[in-house]
């Protein structure tokens, strides 16, 4: 009895212990809550930035590891109400180009240099030490409702919609710069004297940045070529082609190219002028683009050429033309301002190691980089529009390449600064038609060609520059690249 109750109890005591050396499975965590994505463009917008954008590895939020966390990657995207305030956060400190596109097919026009507008670009100015503030205007598209209307370069206008401009109220008056119709008061060279008012409304505008082709026939002894080119529009190649055309059949042996009022366009159009420009050249290498480390394989140089495309406006090609190169062109002319930037500072840049290049004018802007547009395309890595999402027209416009020129020269970032300083914004109240001989920068270009000194005869006042923004377009300063570059 005794032997059976000590069994019992040491079979208790290893039943016990084998109980507590029993491997329970631990309870699965509970499932956590899949977060839903507010916005699908957001993810476009983080995804083609990630890829593409060209300060990618300098912005913490662009890091590749942002997304490998679906609920934390999605968290971040619904933190921001708008693709566009998300892409404003992406943006790294030194990008001071990038925008984000609400309708790209607009966008495309106005990189064709269609767009609604009245047609006339002003810059303003205080008169002498008075209150008063006043525009004089710089370009008059042609055929635009300020041309029509019979607005002029050298005009000045004192008062919009009945207000006259002062220092006080000049940001508010010239919102009427940018409404749909819009009454504009003329005054004599005073900026004071009422002169008459005009009241026009703006219009859907195709400009020609060809504006005017002249040839100076006896300068110093030589035939001088002058171009007024104010950007660089792929649909307009053979209108800039047939331009050269006529500066060659002339025999033109210096040139003037008038960039003041050209922010920029397509790079490839700018290879296309430096060919024309200058063809001893022959075909050696104008420009080199560097992408961001992901899409190196694109780092492409451009070269002198003989054959241009023609593009119609829909960015498509529709032929080629021999190019009407220049010979014997060693020294060219700049004319710049602070408007004269991207595409037209890569001219400069990449003829340097080549021509004497003088600007003539004020520094330009300094803008050493370029952009693509980026499309909700994930299959095309968000190059093409034909396979974008049809459900809504955004886009984006970053800055994804650097541009050098032959010997690697990148170093324009704050801009060009002129060889012979002439501000034309001192001579408001004497603004000439662009061509005129006496017009002042284009004067000091030609003076400095016939070997005289150029320090203006005219008197110059005491004037203040007013510093607005006088554009509609984003575009006005931008260098991009089209779609096709990347099917070559």
């Amino acid at each position: 009895m005794r032997k059976i109750t000590l069994l019992s109890f040491l079979f208790i005591i290893f039943l016990s212990c084998s109980k507590d050396n029993e491997v329970v499975p631990e309870k699965e965590a509970p499932g956590v809550e899949e977060v839903t994505l507010n916005n699908e463009v957001n993810n476009f917008v983080w995804k083609a930035m990630n890829s593409w954008y060209n300060w990618q590895r300098d912005v913490p939020n662009l890091a590749d590891s942002k997304d490998d966390n679906k609920n934390d990657y999605y968290t971040y995207l619904n933190s921001y109400s708008t693709p566009s305030s998300l892409f404003e956060s992406l943006k790294h400190v030194k990008d001071d180009f990038s925008w984000f596109i609400e309708d790209y097919v607009a966008q495309q026009q106005q990189f064709q240099g269609t767009s609604k507008t009245f047609g006339f670009r002003p810059s303003l100015v205080r008169v002498g030490t008075t209150d008063f503030v006043v525009m004089y205007i710089q370009h008059v598209s042609k055929n635009s409702p300020a041309d029509l209307a019979g607005f002029k370069r050298g005009d000045i206008i004192n008062a919009i919609n009945g207000t006259i401009m002062t220092l006080n109220n000049y940001k508010t008056v010239f919102n009427g710069y940018y409404q749909e119709t819009s009454e504009f008061s003329f005054t004599e060279k005073d900026g004071q004297t009422f002169k008459e008012s005009k009241t026009i409304s703006q219009a859907v505008v195709s400009d020609n940045p060809v504006h005017l082709t002249k040839v100076f026939d006896n300068v110093n002894g030589k035939k001088v070529g002058y171009i007024v080119y104010n950007g660089f529009r792929s649909s307009y190649n053979d209108e800039l082609n047939t331009a050269f055309g006529e500066l060659k059949s002339a025999g033109v042996q210096e040139l003037v190219l008038d960039l003041r009022i050209n922010g920029g366009g397509s790079v490839e159009t700018s290879a296309y002028l430096a060919s024309m420009i200058h063809a001893e050249a022959g075909s050696d290498k104008f420009a080199e683009l560097k992408f961001n480390s992901k899409h190196s394989q694109y780092n492409d140089p451009y070269y002198f050429d003989n054959t241009l495309n023609v593009y119609g406006v829909d960015g498509k090609k529709t032929s080629e033309e021999t190019i009407n190169r220049l010979s014997g062109i060693n020294k060219l002319y700049v004319l710049a301002s602070g408007s004269t930037a991207s595409a037209s500072e890569m001219i400069i840049n990449g003829l340097r190691p080549f021509i004497d290049v003088k600007v003539v004018g004020t520094k330009t802007v300094g803008k050493n980089e370029g952009s693509i547009t980026l499309y909700d395309s994930p299959t095309s890595d968000y190059t093409n529009v034909n396979t974008a999402n049809s459900s809504h027209k955004m886009a984006m416009q970053p800055i994804v390449f650097q541009i050098y020129n032959k010997l690697g020269q990148n170093d324009y970032g704050n801009g060009f600064e002129p060889n012979i300083l002439i501000e034309e914004w001192k001579h408001w109240d004497n603004i000439l038609p662009f061509g005129d001989e006496n017009e002042i920068v284009l004067k000091t270009a030609l003076d400095d060609i016939r070997g005289l000194s150029a320090k203006s005869t005219y008197e110059v006042k005491s004037f203040e520059r007013i510093d607005i923004n006088v554009s509609t377009n984003k575009f006005e300063q931008e260098m991009y690249i089209d779609s096709h570059y990347f099917n070559k």
